[in-house]
């Protein structure tokens, strides 16, 4: 008879031979959760493996993500798209079982996560988004959304500070069907915790609001059990279950201790841990009995099964709903987004309004919200700052569906939510704080990226041009470094029309986050022919054209474009062309053929940004100049700083000057 001990000695014996044979990786935390694991896997967990993306699956996060041997031998045993042989590779070149768990490599793992603590703001988003869905497609005696998020995590996790923005948030929106397990085994890399982390972690989350279970054994497949069924019975609370475990369980001479957490057992030691847990098998070798007690294909398979006769019926009686169900559930953007997307854009455009880019942002949500019951959005306790909420938006208050959401001063935590909530589908989700605060969410941002999730970040404030708050508000080098991140699209659109191509831009992306920087100031409405406004969707295009062959080309984002376009008029003897770089991104996506026509290779240019000037050096090259920053700020108004600084119609044009004379110079001794 296969008893919960075999079940949970597969797990250890599966780690412990991949992280040897790798001779790379983390089997403590793997051999200390097994007993855990198995408990909620085979017991609770509603999941098909042969359909990770089953809609309304239960969905398990490893936030302690260096334990992802834990995971990888979940999915292989319960019958995941995860054969024997990924495992044997763990941490290798291009197999599925990567060092950390990543989304999109890995069948039935549900994000990437690794860096401590970010599966948690995941988790959080994840519950938000179930009840969020919830509340909108489900009808009485109709429940086509009701699933639990689990989230298992260690002392580093918490130890985080973005734990504490994510549960902060989570107790305090009620959200019953988050179930956290705490691996409290009092061990980290440097050793025993005691010496820098006392927390008492119970009473901490009670202050949060949730249900606490403490002083669980995680080695106790009886109190497990009793302590999930009491979790799931808590349907208005967030709960965790503080279970007490031995890292390493099972290993003679390792377990509990730091020798155990981040390298393999040895051979010897792993000898004499089966020995010990009575595991006499080779390594990678699984009996078939275990193989067939820990198989969840033909349990899977019920429950999606069940769940698709309940959504016929749901069918039968909301047609309309489940259309619009399957359609969100399949990320799909409605049919005529691109209509109603241009019609919006027409009648922003015919107001012809000089506004900042974040009054045009509120604008185009305003204007997009209602043919997209998917979109929901908050920000970091700045509304009425970056302008992200709109006239019909409904704030998501404890217990309560709605598609706005405060989310206090946790721009880190708000990141790693709005990540959840993108990853649990069905929701197109934005978030909004100040640009300069994005160095607070910075690794939410990367991950989203590394995920090729279409989270949409708005940052206002942008730059300098906040004015009085100064260096410590001002971006300087923040847009530069977005722009950095792989997958990322980063728009700094300069007007109304720009704003909203960036927003139907953002929206339609699904394979790689946005992130929209906008201005506090007003910005001057430039007029564009049809062609123009199109080119807008290729990042890069000229805005004002000179007659014949331009002399320089003027590079300019966002405000700056207003004084690229007044110097070009303060200027008519030289033959200047204004280029509009929106979205160096998507610009550097597009053809050599469009590049060329709008930076020809034999024309200087002249890079204008109230940004990190270094960023613009791949655009213009040896010949060309930039008129950047190259420190921090000051605190003044916004038109002082910008004159200052040299943002300045004189500044602009002695440089253009000097560019031209020089190149008049180099043409004469040719």
């Amino acid at each position: 008879m296969v008893t919960h001990k075999d079940l949970a000695n597969a797990i250890r014996a599966l780690a412990m031979d991949a992280v040897q044979k790798a001779n790379s990786g983390h089997a403590g935390m793997p051999m200390g959760m097994a007993d855990i694991a198995e408990v909620l896997w085979r017991n609770h967990l509603r999941h098909n493996p042969k359909n990770p993306h089953f809609p309304d699956r239960d969905r398990f996060v490893l936030s302690n993500g260096h334990g992802s041997m834990l995971l990888y031998a979940l999915l292989h045993l319960t019958g995941y798209d995860l054969p024997l042989h990924e495992l044997e590779q763990f941490r290798q070149l291009h197999s599925k079982t990567p060092g950390h768990p990543e989304y999109g490599v890995t069948p039935g793992v549900e994000t990437t996560t690794g860096p401590l603590g970010q599966g948690i703001g995941n988790g959080v988003g994840m519950a938000l988004a179930e009840r969020v869905l919830s509340k909108y497609f489900n009808r009485p005696g109709h429940e086509i959304i009701n699933h639990h998020t689990y989230v298992f995590h260690g002392d580093g996790c918490l130890m985080e500070g973005i734990s504490h923005e994510a549960c902060s948030i989570a107790g305090t929106l009620g959200l019953g069907k988050l179930i956290m397990f705490y691996d409290d085994n009092g061990i980290s890399i440097d050793g025993p915790v005691q010496g820098w982390f006392t927390d008492n972690t119970p009473k901490r989350f009670e202050a949060y609001g949730w249900h606490v279970i403490p002083d669980v054994n995680g080695h106790d497949p009886q109190s497990i059990e009793t302590a999930i069924n009491a979790a799931k019975a808590e349907t208005e609370k967030p709960s965790i279950i503080c279970c007490k475990t031995t890292i390493g369980f099972g290993s003679p001479h390792k377990a509990g201790t730091e020798k155990i957490h981040g390298s393999p057992l040895g051979v010897d030691e792993i000898i004499a841990t089966k020995e010990k847990l009575g595991w006499p098998y080779p390594p990678f070798e699984i009996p078939e009995n275990i193989y067939a007690a820990w198989d969840a294909t033909v349990k899977g398979n019920e429950i999606e099964q069940d769940w698709n006769k309940r959504f016929s019926n749901y069918r039968q009686q909301f047609p309309e709903l489940a259309l619009e169900f399957e359609r969100r559930t399949s990320g799909k953007i409605p049919k005529d987004f691109k209509k109603f997307a241009d019609t919006a854009l027409l009648t922003l455009i015919s107001k012809k309004e000089s506004i900042a880019s974040r009054k045009a942002s509120q604008q185009a949500i305003s204007a997009l919200a209602p043919h997209l019951p998917e979109l929901i959005g908050g920000s970091a306790d700045l509304t009425e700052s970056n302008l992200t909420e709109w006239a019909e938006a409904q704030p998501i208050k404890n217990q309560g569906g709605g598609n706005y959401i405060h989310f206090g001063v946790r721009e880190f935590g708000m990141s790693t939510i709005l990540n959840g909530m993108t990853l649990h589908g069905g929701l197109i989700a934005f978030s909004g704080t100040f640009l300069t605060f994005s160095d607070y969410a910075r690794n939410a941002l990367r991950l989203a990226a590394l995920m090729k999730i279409g989270s949409i970040f708005i940052f206002t404030h942008d730059s300098i041009g906040l004015g009085e708050d100064g260096p410590t508000h001002q971006a300087i080098e923040q847009a530069a470094s977005l722009r950095y991140i792989p997958n990322m699209d980063v728009w700094r659109p300069c007007d109304t029309t720009e704003t909203m191509k960036a927003w139907t831009n953002a929206i339609q992306k699904r394979n790689g986050p946005s992130s929209l920087l906008l201005s506090r100031q007003n910005l001057a409405f430039v007029e564009r022919s049809s062609e123009q406004i199109a080119a807008i969707d290729r990042g890069g295009y000229t805005l004002k054209d000179c007659s014949g062959t331009p002399e320089i080309i003027l590079i300019a984002t966002g405000s700056e474009i207003e004084l690229a376009l007044k110097t070009q008029k303060a200027l008519p003897d030289i033959r200047i062309r204004v280029v509009s770089m929106p979205c160096t991104n998507l610009f550097d996506r597009q053809d050599n053929s469009w590049k060329e026509s709008v930076l020809p290779e034999d024309v200087p240019c002249l890079a204008i940004e109230a940004g990190t000037a270094d960023f613009w050096r791949k655009y213009v090259g040896l010949k060309g100049e930039v008129i950047g920053m190259t420190s921090f700020g000051e605190s003044a108004p916004a038109d002082k700083l910008f004159n200052y600084f040299g943002f300045t119609v004189e500044n602009v044009s002695a440089t253009i000057l000097k560019m031209v004379e020089a190149e008049k110079r180099k043409a004469r001794f040719s």
